[in-house]
C-alpha cells in the first residue's frame, strides 16, 4: 500500500486511511444505526489490509467512534498512528456544539486519550474553526498540549487560507483536513496550492461523497435511508444534484469497469491523482465496505481517465445549470 509524507511531519501516511465518523451510531449528524460488532469489524479490517491510520472525533456518535477504536485497538497488535479533533461538543440532544475555548481544548484532549485507550494523539486537529475568534487561543492551548507529550503534531481542519496563517504565526500546521471530491472541488481554487507552498499535508474526507459516488444509490435507496441519517438533509442528497450525480456515475462506470476497479475505488484514486493530496479519509461501516475500498491506495488514474473524468464533471454541472 502507497504512503505519503504527512506535510513537514515525519508521519508516512497510506494513502488510504480508516474514517470512523459513521461508526459512532445516532447523533446530529450521524447515520443511522450501526451494529458495534461491525464496526470494530471494519476498523481490524481495514489494519489487516495494510491501512496505517485512523481519523475520529469526540463528537461522533457523541464520544462513541473514539470508545469503538479503543476496544478495536485492545484487539490487535497493529499499532495505527491515529488522528482525532476537537472543538466540537454535544448537548441533550446529541446535537453539536461548537467550543474553542482553551480549559474545554484541554478536557477534550483528555477525555479523548481514556477513551482512545492511548496515551499520545498522532494527530490533533481543530475540528471547525468555530467560532472563528477563538481559534487562536485554542491552537495555543493545543501547543501545550505538544509540548507536554499528549500530541505529536497540530492540525485543523475545514480552515480557509487566512484562518491557517493566523495560527501558522504561533506553531506549525502539519496538515488541513478538507472536504474533497468529484462532486466537491472547492479545495483546488487555493488551499491545496497553499498547503503544498508552505509544506502541510492534506487529508481529504468524503473522497466518495457519503456513498454518492460508489454505484450503491438510487432513488430507491435515498427513500429508504433511516429517518436519523443526515444525508437526507444534504442538498447533494436532493435534485437537482442527486439525480445529475446518479448519471455521472452511470458514466463513469465503464471507466472503473475497464481498469478493473469499482466505483468507488474510482473515485479515490480521483482525488489522489493530485500530489498535494497526502492522503484520503475513507469511511466504512462494515468490514466488506473497508476491504473494497483499501487497494484504491495502488491504483494510479491514467492521464487519458482522468481528461475524460473532467469532461463527464463539466457535463454534471451543465446539466444541474439548467435543471
Amino acid at each position: 500500500m502507497q504512503t505519503r509524507q504527512l506535510g513537514y511531519t515525519d508521519l508516512q501516511l497510506t494513502t488510504v486511511g480508516f474514517g470512523a465518523w459513521a461508526l459512532g451510531g445516532p447523533w446530529q449528524y450521524g447515520w443511522g444505526p450501526q451494529d458495534d460488532g461491525e464496526a470494530v469489524g471494519a476498523i481490524l479490517t481495514a489494519l489487516e489490509k495494510g491501512i496505517n491510520w485512523i481519523d475520529t472525533a469526540p463528537v461522533y456518535g457523541c464520544g462513541h467512534s473514539e470508545e469503538l477504536v479503543g476496544k478495536a485497538l485492545n484487539q490487535t497488535k497493529e499499532k495505527p498512528l491515529i488522528a482525532t479533533k476537537c472543538s466540537l461538543l454535544w448537548n441533550e440532544k446529541r446535537q453539536k456544539v461548537s467550543c474553542l475555548k482553551a480549559k474545554s481544548i484541554r478536557e477534550e484532549c483528555h477525555a479523548s486519550l481514556k477513551r482512545l485507550g492511548i496515551d499520545v494523539i498522532d494527530l490533533y486537529q481543530i475540528h471547525r474553526p468555530e467560532p472563528d475568534e477563538d481559534i487562536e487561543q485554542a491552537w495555543e492551548e493545543i501547543a501545550k498540549l505538544k509540548e507536554e507529550g499528549k500530541v505529536r503534531y497540530m492540525g485543523v481542519s475545514n480552515f480557509s487560507v487566512e484562518q491557517m496563517e493566523r495560527v501558522r504565526e504561533m506553531a506549525p500546521v502539519a496538515s488541513l483536513q478538507p472536504p474533497y471530491s468529484m462532486i466537491h472541488r472547492e479545495v483546488e481554487s487555493d488551499l491545496l496550492a497553499y498547503c503544498a507552498k508552505n509544506n502541510i499535508g492534506v487529508i481529504v474526507y468524503s473522497p466518495m461523497q457519503r456513498g454518492l459516488l460508489t454505484g450503491t444509490f438510487s432513488q430507491e435507496r435515498l427513500a429508504g435511508l433511516p429517518l436519523d441519517d443526515h444525508r437526507r438533509r444534504s442538498p447533494d442528497f436532493h435534485e437537482p444534484r442527486f439525480g445529475a450525480t446518479l448519471e455521472l456515475v452511470d458514466r463513469l462506470r465503464p471507466i472503473a469497469e475497464r481498469n478493473g476497479r469499482t466505483l468507488a475505488q474510482l473515485a479515490i484514486s480521483w482525488v489522489l491523482r493530485r500530489r498535494e493530496v497526502t492522503a484520503a479519509i475513507v469511511g466504512a461501516r462494515r468490514p466488506d465496505q473497508i476491504a473494497e475500498t483499501a487497494p484504491a491506495s495502488d491504483f494510479e488514474l491514467s492521464a487519458e481517465d482522468a481528461e475524460e473524468i473532467e469532461q463527464l464533471l463539466a457535463e454534471r454541472l451543465k446539466e444541474i445549470a439548467n435543471a
